[in-house]
């Protein structure tokens, strides 16, 4: 069973005024996720990401489509103790201390006196803020709030994990004690879904991702399925004792081209031009340096991905 399953997802508000159109900020989007994974919902500020996971929470109400959550409609009361949720700009007591601050939650979570203690000494130590724990919230830094208010979505041991652009304000630190966080509830057997548009967080966490843009979803699946070699690779080749300008097949065909100290290197699209670019770099008594196929990233993914879904909505304006 998928820990999360949305289907025809549509969210659309008045835009004010009788004589405009009604902004649409889901546009048909479906994903599934399946349990004892990473996802990453990944997309540019302003794509839907807030607006779907207050959705999936029953923090909002859909126009049209549907959304489960562990099995039972989104929202569903039974099923909110099973969740963890950090928002994108959550609010602290301020004069709380972070031991005060986790205890009051535990107690909203019902959890026993003794639980309470022991869970909060294991989560404090888990955001690395042992030493801080006395230390009123009104004194913390913006990462270290992030990393109390990710301890404050685990205080009751949830099933499913919803985070919203946990990354957000935190320092080289603070984001390996959240990265160490999330990849250790995944071994756990806990299902995270997270919202991102810092892509490398995606890529190094994920197990599967969705990208959308502008409310609509532009593709989901494995980040190693979505990032395939045919697709993506490029070839590098380092070679000297010639110039690129002698090589007009080479330069022409490149997307890239540095040149240095006598030392060239050239970066091609596929490793399909890779046989005749060598061949006219022997001809012109190039020596060959290195050749160096280059992975494709989720990078190179979403933003071909984002270009595409311009150059559509553009064609439908321009139609229309």
């Amino acid at each position: 069973m998928d820990a999360i399953t949305v289907e025809g997802l549509t969210k659309t508000y008045g835009s004010g005024w009788p004589w405009c159109p009604p902004i649409v900020a889901l546009a048909n989007l479906s994903l599934s996720v399946p349990q004892g994974e990473i996802f990453g919902f990944l997309g540019p500020n302003g794509a839907g990401k807030t607006t779907t996971l207050k959705i999936l929470l029953g923090l909002m109400r859909t126009t049209s489509g549907k959304a489960t959550v562990l099995g039972k409609p989104a929202g569903d009361v039974q099923t909110r103790a099973k969740i963890g949720f950090l928002p994108e700009a959550p609010y602290f007591y301020d004069y709380l201390t972070a031991e005060e601050f986790l205890g009051f939650y535990g107690q909203l979570a019902g959890l026993s006196r003794s639980s309470i203690h022991r869970r909060v000494t294991e989560l404090i130590e888990l955001v690395g803020l042992c030493e801080a724990r006395t230390r009123q919230l009104c004194k913390f830094s913006k990462g270290m709030l992030q990393r109390v208010g990710l301890a404050q979505a685990l205080i009751h041991d949830p099933e499913l994990v919803i985070l919203d652009e946990p990354m957000s304000g935190l320092d080289p630190v603070g984001r390996k004690h959240v990265r160490d966080v999330i990849l250790g509830l995944r071994e756990r057997g806990k299902t995270i879904f997270f919202s991102s548009h810092i892509i490398a967080d995606v890529e190094v966490m994920c197990d599967r991702v969705g990208i959308v843009v502008k409310g609509r979803m532009l593709t989901s699946g494995r980040i190693d399925e979505l990032v395939n070699h045919q697709n993506t690779q490029s070839v590098e080749i380092g070679f000297r004792n010639v110039r690129v300008d002698d090589l007009p097949v080479t330069r022409e065909r490149a997307t890239r081209v540095l040149q240095q100290r006598g030392q060239c290197l050239v970066v091609l699209p596929n490793a399909d031009l890779v046989e005749e670019t060598l061949a006219e770099i022997r001809k012109q008594g190039g020596k060959l340096v290195s050749v160096t196929p280059q992975k494709g990233s989720l990078e190179e993914l979403f933003m071909r991905q984002a270009v595409e879904d311009r150059l559509v909505v553009c064609a439908e304006s321009r139609a229309a």
